[in-house]
């Protein structure tokens, strides 16, 4: 237990970095392609049409976003005649099931968990922010689920699967949940408790696959409830969303532990509905809608931005809550959806400070 803490004391507090996972398509046809294997330098992830994009620790959304924008480019050379990318939470149209990448990792996960391990054809962009304190990390974790389902809103960017229109914001959580260990994490009173649950649970600490997780070997709180951002605009604010909530969290004296069954009550409204969701408040009965929720929540983290240096890109924010992933590629349609999310995969960052509607 004291190695764990040390890990966490010793991260440098409210760096971040991020991990994208980019979808590989058919030149032609736009379907998957499991190509990922014959992709130079690429990082292999679980199904075989699927890459993974990663930054390093940084202490602007900026840095990490001009770093993530670098290795787009990188990749989108690196496959070309192979492959187009493409980016949002699940491919619009491709069959359920997928080929998986090879190695001793993925063989292993195939052998235990089947076709449940095939259909994982999902893309998330996590983020982690480091806070330089274990206890600090850990009360930030305990309070931070809380803000999940609003975080799940924002980031929506899943609502066609398997060739349907599903009806949901982000159907890529719930394809997720066939997994083990997926959804709300369950709150801990102390490393030690912490440490236990995962001897008990896991064979390794990389499948903890929660949607919030305090990541032992980089010593961060790693945010992986956000689906996929198709546009590197779309990261950028998802992100500043996150690093600024991570630190005010951190700056608040007395930080409640909500109850998990409510959180989740909120999170199945965020999938459904996106930013047009309402929640319920987790301590009363009182009910908001989601985006009256995200706008307040950004004027209470302007402040916090502008000392984190994010302030261009949390300005960003507003256009995702007037008009968020889901929407965008609903708008599109089905069929014309994953030519869309291709064609937008290097679009730039466009101009910041944006007036907040409403």
């Amino acid at each position: 237990m004291a190695g764990l803490r040390e890990v966490f004391d010793a991260a440098e507090p409210l760096t971040i970095g991020l991990e994208e996972e980019v979808m590989l398509l058919d030149p032609v046809t736009l379907d998957l392609a499991p190509v990922a294997a014959q992709v130079p330098d690429a990082k292999l992830e679980l199904p075989a049409s699927q890459i993974e994009l990663n930054t390093t620790p940084v202490t602007t959304v900026g840095e990490a976003i001009a770093q993530l924008s670098a290795a787009r480019h990188a990749a989108a050379t690196a496959a070309e005649g192979r492959a187009r990318l493409a980016v949002a939470g699940v491919h619009p149209f491709a069959a359920p099931l997928g080929e998986l990448s090879p190695g001793d990792r993925y063989d292993a996960v195939a052998a235990r968990f089947g076709d449940v391990a095939r259909a994982q054809l999902i893309c998330a962009l996590q983020v982690h922010v480091a806070l330089g304190s274990a206890e600090r990390t850990l009360a930030v974790y305990n309070a931070l689920r809380g803000y999940l389902p609003e975080l799940a809103a924002l980031a929506a960017n899943a609502p066609f699967y398997a060739g349907r229109d599903t009806g949901f914001a982000s159907v890529r959580p719930l394809i997720n949940g066939l997994l083990p260990r997926q959804s709300v994490p369950p709150a801990f009173a102390s490393w030690d408790e912490y440490a236990d649950a995962i001897a008990w649970a896991v064979p390794e600490p990389g499948s903890w696959w929660w949607e919030l997780r305090p990541h032992l070997t980089f010593g961060t709180l790693e945010v992986r409830v956000c689906d996929a951002q198709t546009t590197l605009e779309e990261a950028a604010a998802v992100t500043a969303y996150v690093h600024c909530l991570v630190a005010w969290l951190s700056e608040q004296e007395a930080l409640d532990v909500p109850s998990t069954w409510r959180i989740s009550e909120n999170r199945w409204a965020a999938l459904r509905d996106g930013v047009q969701a309402t929640f319920k408040d987790l301590s009363s009965i009182a009910e908001r809608p989601v985006r009256d929720i995200l706008l307040e929540r950004v004027e209470t983290l302007t402040p916090v931005a502008e000392r984190l240096g994010c302030a261009n890109e949390l300005a960003l924010v507003p256009r995702l809550i007037v008009r968020n992933g889901a929407m965008r590629q609903s708008e599109v349609g089905l069929e014309g959806a994953a030519g869309w999310l291709a064609d937008r995969f290097l679009d730039p960052v466009r101009a910041r400070r944006p007036p907040v509607p409403g």
